[in-house]
């Protein structure tokens, strides 16, 4: 028997439903990476928690990880078979149980499904922002989320945090909630691979990139009022933005300016649809990457950029001071001001700002998903030690 098990039901419905994985994805499909010689995989579906047999759940864990064009075939097939063994099973082996995507621990079935067995939860938290900052989220994300959290609270044997800000967010509310803390660790996010860049620019004009989904707390709407201004106040001679991420929510104020503002139009492109092959290449060749967002709890676009040797613009978060140090130029999310001074500077092609980050970044070591694995199975030995006692 294998000693763990992964949650990968959101990674399962997502990829069925043909979505491009997110930065939560990206962070579970690492821990099948690392653990699927060590795992079976669990699917939750139809009210029954089905484990998958191990040759399944490797080829589930293969399919995951290097799409096939059958997956959806592949994935009902080993649910199937692995269905009626699983219906009214207890899991009396005590084994390590991970969640690495928040996903069901808002339901309250869940936290006494893993009450009721030996298995021993390991989960992966990457924010608080539903909580801390619950005025950028869906309606009723708040008390969805405070479940989450709690579930982890009650029945986690151990919880990984992205960042130490996010741990300090987590304590803190553990306290609030008069609940004590698992056992913890922090373990810093390695950036993506993405594929080498085409080495031709994709635009002939300086350009700066946004990347990720368009939600308020990422702060599209003050960056498109300042390209509004550079545009009136340059002409052609005003850089180009480059937004790339999907539709959110919320964000309606933000989609009237991209699809209705006749100025922007020539200025700002959308780009929802981008392969890894394309970020790669308008990343690399863009004047630096723009992330003013108002709350984050850890900034995979940020590593990206980073790892790419692209020079960063932004707000001043504790996570990105944590995974950058003093390397980008950090500016208060609200200080428009200065966003303009610094992408108008920017965008000049002798910019010794720029050129200065750019030395900056010659040094710079970023995470790496093997350090982020030693701090894991660090905590996962002493809970075994923990258990022996």
């Amino acid at each position: 028997m294998r000693e763990s098990v992964i949650d990968v039901t959101r990674l399962v419905d997502r990829a069925m439903q043909g979505r491009r994985p997110t930065g939560v994805d990206r962070v579970s499909l690492e821990y099948v990476r690392h653990f699927g010689e060590r795992a079976t995989a669990l699917v939750r579906f139809a009210g029954q928690w089905i484990e998958l047999s191990e040759m399944e759940s490797r080829r589930v864990f293969d399919a995951l990880l290097a799409p096939v064009g059958n997956f959806n075939a592949l994935v009902k097939r080993a649910v199937a078979k692995a269905f009626m063994g699983s219906v009214g099973r207890k899991f009396s082996d005590p084994r390590f149980f991970f969640n690495t995507g928040h996903n069901g621990l808002e339901k309250p079935m869940y936290a006494q499904f893993v009450a009721r067995s030996a298995l021993k939860p390991l989960y992966f938290i990457h924010d608080l922002i539903p909580v801390t900052h619950p005025e950028y989220c869906r309606p009723g994300e708040t008390g969805r989320h405070e479940v989450r959290l709690d579930t982890m609270l009650r029945t986690g044997h151990g919880v990984i945090a992205n960042s130490a800000a996010t741990l300090a967010e987590f304590t803190a509310h553990a306290h609030a909630r008069s609940l004590p803390m698992p056992a913890n660790t922090v373990a810093l996010l390695a950036p993506a691979e993405l594929p080498a860049a085409t080495t031709k620019p994709a635009m002939d004009k300086p350009y700066f990139v946004m990347l990720g989904t368009i939600e308020p707390r990422k702060n599209h709407w003050l960056m498109l009022q300042l390209w509004r201004q550079l545009i009136e106040r340059l002409g052609d001679a005003a850089p180009r933005l480059v937004i790339i991420g999907q539709r959110g929510w919320l964000c309606q104020n933000v989609v009237d300016l991209l699809e209705r503002c006749e100025v922007l139009k020539g200025f700002v492109f959308e780009k929802s649809g981008c392969s890894d092959a394309q970020l790669s290449a308008w990343l690399k060749h863009s004047q630096a990457l723009l992330f003013p967002s108002f709350a984050e709890g850890y900034g995979m676009p940020l590593a990206e950029a980073l790892a790419a040797g692209v020079p960063v613009i932004a707000s001043d978060l504790p996570a990105f001071r944590e995974i950058a140090g003093d390397i980008p130029e950090y500016v208060d999310p609200l200080d428009g001001r200065r966003w303009a001074e610094l992408v108008t500077e920017y965008a000049q092609p002798q910019s010794l700002l720029r050129r200065d980050q750019c030395q900056k970044l010659a040094g710079f070591a970023l995470p790496t998903w093997d350090a982020h694995f030693e701090q894991v199975e660090a905590l996962m030995e002493q809970l075994r030690v923990a258990q022996k006692r």
